[in-house]
């Protein structure tokens, strides 16, 4: 057990996320099976109120790369203010989102404010955003474990992902998540490689 938490440990301390994916094709099965260990994820009254709209067209991936890019133009032009600008300053992201139709997939994480435990179902879902960030994480790391780089990617608002990917109203638009191979001259920028110390993030009683 030990040998498996430190294992799991350094290989999810090399993920990275990164501005600059190459068209590499990524077999639809790949995207499948991360999306399924995503599904495993814990959940409120276990409604799992997630859904997971995998976009590899390019003609849709380019329609919401448009929509995204028209709401971080906004952004950027000041809607963010100048606190959430200079937190983003060292990573040097901007408007522009070339990465949105050149990487293979682009999966749309929508939280569904009704559903239940069955298929079909119509009832109220209880710690949505809980559970569809945890099933989130596992997306990530399950990408990460296939060989996938990721990137999660945040325009606001996003209701534009309704429309996009036919989803109902009754679901919000969770964030995107980039999915594909690293460009092979992509970059990390040294901000984002500095990770807190296990003291600085746990306590132990």
């Amino acid at each position: 057990m030990r040998a498996r938490a430190a294992s799991f440990h350094k290989q999810m301390a090399t993920r990275r996320s990164v501005r600059k994916f190459s068209d590499r094709p990524v077999p639809r099965e790949i995207i499948e099976a991360c999306v399924a260990a995503a599904g495993t994820a814990p959940s409120g009254a276990n409604h799992q109120p997630w859904f997971f709209a995998c976009v590899g067209s390019a003609e849709k991936k380019r329609e919401i790369r448009r929509a995204a890019e028209a709401e971080e133009g906004a952004f950027y032009a000041g809607k963010a203010g100048e606190d959430w600008l200079d937190a983003l300053a060292p990573i040097g992201t901007d408007a522009d989102k070339p990465y949105m139709e050149t990487a293979p997939w682009l999966i749309c994480i929508f939280a569904q404010r009704r559903g239940g435990a069955e298929a079909g179902e119509d009832r109220k879902n209880y710690y949505i955003n809980e559970s569809v960030g945890i099933a989130t994480g596992l997306l990530i790391a399950a990408c990460h474990e296939a060989g996938l780089a990721t990137l999660v990617h945040t325009p606001n608002p996003m209701k534009f992902l309704n429309g996009l990917c036919d989803r109902p109203e009754t679901e919000k638009p969770f964030l995107i998540l980039v999915a594909g191979y690293p460009a092979d001259d992509a970059m990390v920028p040294k901000h984002a490689l500095k990770k807190k110390a296990l003291k600085e993030i746990a306590s132990f009683f």
